[in-house]
């Protein structure tokens, strides 16, 4: 079975994180909610919470088919912490799918090696993504080698797809 990583922090956007989390198990994969802290409970923006099942600095990126980094304004709490940004990095080096949508690429700025790569994001990140080298576009869904992206919960439907695609 896929075994799937999902970032969870506060403040996370709601459908970016749970449109995900119940369309990848329905597909069979095991899907894992990662935060700083085990078992602890995540709030979303809207207040809806979320409970992490494993903490980032107990995780392996050798143990995950892929990674899901939703948006809202948790990229920025999920930067701070480094096992976050290891897991990931980790993921990269491998060159396994990291999917991230809205302002989830702030952590791909952080992570990622972006120089000459394809991404998209929510607009008001498109300068850090173009200042971390990457050739910024503006379409629905990105994908370019292991790296998927899109802009917005509107784009939910096509950033599943390409995960689901990417992880067959």
């Amino acid at each position: 079975m896929k075994k799937i990583a999902i970032l969870i922090e506060n403040m996370y956007e709601e459908p970016e994180l749970l449109y995900p989390y119940y369309r990848l198990k329905e597909e069979g994969y095991e899907v894992h909610l990662i935060g700083p802290e085990k078992d602890k409970v995540y709030t979303g923006k809207h207040g809806y919470p979320m409970k992490s099942t494993h903490a980032t600095k107990d995780v392996k990126a050798k143990d995950y088919d892929a990674v899901i980094i939703p948006g809202g304004y948790s990229p920025d709490y999920m930067r701070r912490c480094n096992d976050t940004i290891n897991f990931v990095k980790e993921m990269d080096k491998l060159q396994k799918p990291i999917a991230a949508i809205c302002h989830g690429p702030w952590i791909m700025a952080s992570a990622c090696n972006l120089k000459g790569k394809r991404v998209t994001s929510f607009f008001s990140i498109k300068d850090d993504l173009i200042n971390a080298g990457a050739q910024y576009v503006d379409e629905e869904v990105v994908v370019d080698g292991n790296l998927i992206t899109s802009r917005n919960p509107n784009d939910l439907v096509a950033f599943v797809k390409a995960i689901i695609k990417k992880v067959k």
